[in-house]
């Protein structure tokens, strides 16, 4: 098999040749700018350099010669875009690592500190000096009569939250006439070139984006006050992304083998959210978008990216219609894997839970975490319905040779999956 017909079969519930592998497949499976720098020199490799294409989560591009070297086999859709060097500019990373970044993004240093800003300058994140990453700081629709909002300007509010406005590779390019033949002639040049299969992140989310725009603590107060506003929202929301899904399928549709929603429902301890509220706000939605995308493009599988202690919600996202979910938090109540798959296996994929990020992979003996690695691949062989990622991003303090350990330990047991 190659890689896209090995990621295929495991959706399909088909045993692979081995083990499908992603490394930088989607905005949870990457790696930190940080620690690729740091795994790029451990590794011997001198060609490129440090691309930056989530300023946020600040993820560097994993370049050809780190995914031959750990053989993977997913390739994330911006790939096919952004691919000359006046596209980036000059910046520094936390640690005093020289850097490229996509030159749309708007910065302003103030006193040490970075601020991303909107088109209009309005100031929508920082990155404290000593910080890592970038904050929300803009809620744009915090102060607004939720209950009685029409959302009638929706679609220009979320152009001044962080998480929908700050601009990626791909993501920058509108789907309007012009940026949706960009987005063709790009897509269709990466299939072109890989036999990789090929993630489109489309995002659709409905429980976090509303967070985004009012606040995390004002939102869920929401939704127990006010539940007809709160579906008011996710049906405006839904049709917004049913437009721009249809543009962009008729884009990228044919190029992508899957695409990638996004929306957090668990925390470490249990679901953000009451499972009856998933379903009476979220669930009907979720299924309008994921039967609208299958009708526009059939071939695709559609993957949701959910953290924390989501088994809760496992069911009704299958009967909604997801194939997938990633990455896996198995270290979240109710999550360890092989519980998962006695009870789902065979109805959804688990693209994750390879080995955990938080208490294996930063600082584990090598011994210990090639014994993790190999129980998680143990549980999980045969039957397809699996594909091995990290659980999240590698940040920035997990050392190169933790990093190497882990995939090495994959290359080396896979085989035998």
């Amino acid at each position: 098999m190659n890689s896209r017909q090995r990621v295929l079969a495991a959706l399909d519930f088909k045993s692979p040749d081995r083990i499908p592998v992603d490394f930088g497949g989607h905005r949870s499976s990457g790696i930190s700018a940080i620690a690729y720098a740091r795994l790029k020199k451990a590794l011997g490799i001198t060609s490129g350099n440090i691309y930056v294409y989530d300023m946020i989560q600040q993820l560097a591009i994993v370049e050809e010669p780190v995914l031959e070297r750990f053989q993977v086999d997913t390739v994330e859709l911006g790939r096919a875009y952004m691919l000359e060097e006046n596209d980036w500019k000059e910046w520094v990373l936390p640690d005093g690592t020289p850097c490229r970044i996509p030159g749309m993004i708007r910065l302003e240093e103030k006193a040490g500190d970075w601020y991303l800003l909107s088109e209009s300058g309005i100031p929508l994140g920082v990155q404290k000096k000593g910080s890592l990453y970038f904050e929300q700081i803009y809620f744009p629709m915090a102060d607004r009569d939720f209950e009685n909002d029409d959302f009638g300007d929706l679609e220009e509010q979320m152009k001044r939250s962080l998480w929908c406005a700050v601009p990626g590779p791909g993501s920058h390019l509108e789907p309007d006439p012009e940026g949706g033949r960009l987005l063709a002639e790009g897509a269709q040049k990466l299939r072109g070139s890989t036999d990789r299969a090929i993630l489109g992140l489309f995002g659709g989310n409905l429980f976090e984006t509303p967070q985004s725009l009012i606040g995390m603590d004002r939102y869920l107060c929401y939704t127990a006050m006010y539940p007809d506003a709160v579906l008011r929202l996710s049906e405006k929301l839904c049709g917004i992304y049913c437009r721009e899904m249809e543009k962009w399928l008729a884009a990228v549709g044919p190029s992508i083998d899957v695409m990638v929603f996004g929306d957090d429902l668990g925390s470490n301890q249990g679901p953000l959210i009451d499972p009856g509220m998933y379903r009476l706000y979220y669930q009907p939605y979720h299924r309008k978008m994921w039967e609208l995308a299958r009708i526009l493009a059939p071939h695709v599988k559609i993957m949701l990216h959910s953290c924390g202690a989501i088994e809760p919600f496992l069911e009704d996202l299958i009967e909604a219609g997801l194939d997938a979910v990633n990455p896996v938090q198995t270290s979240a109540r109710g999550m360890d894997l092989p519980s998962l798959k006695s009870k789902y296996g065979g109805r959804i994929t688990f693209w994750g839970g390879g080995c955990d990020t938080r208490s294996v992979l930063p600082g584990a003996s090598l011994e210990k975490m090639e014994t993790h690695v190999r129980e998680r691949i143990r549980t999980m062989k045969g039957e397809g319905g699996f594909v091995f990622q990290a659980i999240h991003n590698i940040l920035a303090d997990v050392p190169p040779e933790q990093v190497i350990a882990m995939f090495d330990t994959v290359l080396k047991y896979r085989s035998s999956a």
